[in-house]
């Protein structure tokens, strides 16, 4: 024996069917628009850290741009110096071998000609190792201080590195 569904008046009906619709519809809307307002959020939210990294970012890179053209700086300049000493070195060893090649003609004897050749290659020693000493002293103390923007910048570096790993 098959059942038949009971017949109803077609209005009741056509009620429950609509009132169903509009629930479901009003169901589905306000999930919807608070998936969409959560959705908004979490873009917000993202945007605005992504927008904060970047200008981190854009922020360190300039610092450590900074800090190489501070380096490079500091390297060209003692170059220079070093150049400049080199030069004034080569200037006054050049006239000193001028003033003991006038001297060496000058000479009257064998042993006057050995003396001031004894004293000038003495001199000369003396000079570069004098001059050699300084150049290294100078070569040192530009390599600190060139090395010393690069050093401050891989600090900050590591200590941002770090940073998350400690929190």
């Amino acid at each position: 024996m098959t059942q038949t569904p009971p017949k109803s008046k077609g209005k009741p009906m056509k009620d429950t069917v609509d009132t169903i619709t509009a629930a479901g519809a009003e169901y589905a809307q306000k999930h919807y628009d608070r998936f969409i307002g959560a959705s908004k959020e979490q873009v917000e939210k993202a945007s605005a850290t992504a927008f904060k990294s970047y200008e981190d970012l854009s922020k360190f890179s300039k610092e450590n741009l900074d800090a190489t053209v501070a380096a490079t700086t500091i390297f060209a300049k003692g170059f220079e110096t070093i150049g400049k000493e080199w030069m004034t070195f080569t200037q006054d060893a050049m006239e000193a071998s001028a003033q003991a090649a006038k001297a060496l003609l000058a000479a009257r004897t064998l042993r006057e000609a050995v003396d001031v050749q004894t004293d000038w290659a003495k001199t000369s020693f003396d000079k570069v190792v004098a001059e050699s000493t300084k150049l290294s002293e100078i070569s040192v103390k530009v390599a600190n201080e060139a090395a010393e923007p690069i050093n401050a910048r891989f600090n900050a570096a590591i200590e941002k590195l770090l940073k998350p790993i400690a929190a």
